[in-house]
């Protein structure tokens, strides 16, 4: 068991309009490039709120899960269930290596030492930062590969991105999307709908893990903290979305990586 549990505070004493002033702004940033923003609330979760990382991990895994939660009824308007379902077999390929890897970087997190687990998310951080700039400025293809090719890449594609995703407690769209447009040829919309299937099942899985280890008790001592940092995040994303366009992509991808890189910086240096 991680070191981490020792530093975990019973209860935020942060009060309930800054906790929801700040899920909201975090709710904007993801609303208005598309995603939901985990990658933003992390870094503040412990900067701000003074979680240690692990216990920072679980509970932005709880918000990230009900954010793609409500999420995924609005796209499912957007791309009919109907035409996701002609796409299954992408799914199910991401799936065969994202359910395994969730289970074994939740499994890392809880045995790391805090000040390794720091350092580690600072890595992923920046591989976020990067991924966030190749999806938006990159022309994004197709790789065109056989099926006995493809099948295993998927595999060993969800692998990894459930590990990221597990050791973040996000949602990991910002590395699905891309590999599913490279690896298998969908448009970003579908793309986009079909990462939030692989995400919830993937993120389940990660939850499940967690549960076992005892810095899980963060999230019944912070139930309000969570839910208050959720309703502003919900908040704040649709806001985001009505947002979308007013920034330049050209602008607003940059100032967001260094946003993400910044926060790598002071993690690496956290004690």
């Amino acid at each position: 068991m991680t070191t981490d549990q020792t530093l975990v505070p019973l209860r935020s004493a942060h009060s309930m309009p800054v906790v929801f002033g700040a899920g909201a702004a975090i709710g904007v940033l993801g609303g208005m490039i598309g995603l939901g923003g985990a990658e933003f609330r992390l870094p503040l979760l412990i900067s701000l709120f003074g979680f240690a990382a692990l216990s920072a991990v679980i509970l932005n895994k709880a918000m990230s899960l009900v954010v793609v939660l409500t999420a995924l009824p609005a796209r499912l308007a957007a791309v009919s269930a109907s035409e996701l379902a002609a796409h299954w077999p992408v799914a199910v390929n991401l799936l065969a290596g994202s359910l395994l890897g969730a289970w074994v970087g939740a499994s890392w997190a809880v045995k790391m030492r805090s000040a390794t687990l720091y350092k580690v998310l600072a890595a992923l951080m920046v591989l976020m930062a990067a991924a966030l700039l190749f999806t938006h400025f990159s022309t994004l293809g197709t790789l065109d590969l056989p099926p006995w090719a493809q099948v295993p890449l998927g595999v060993a594609a969800g692998f990894g991105i459930g590990v990221v995703a597990a050791i973040m407690g996000v949602a990991g769209g910002e590395l699905l999307i891309p590999t599913i447009v490279l690896l298998f040829g969908q448009d970003i919309k579908t793309a986009g709908s079909l990462s939030l299937l692989v995400s919830l099942p993937t993120m389940l899985v990660a939850f499940a893990r967690y549960s076992r280890d005892g810095s899980f008790a963060v999230l019944g001592a912070n139930r309000r903290f969570a839910l208050v940092m959720v309703a502003g995040s919900i908040a704040g994303a649709v806001l985001g979305g009505l947002l979308l366009g007013v920034f330049p992509d050209v602008v607003l991808i940059p100032a967001l990586a260094v946003i993400l890189l910044v926060s790598a910086y002071k993690l690496a240096r956290h004690d």
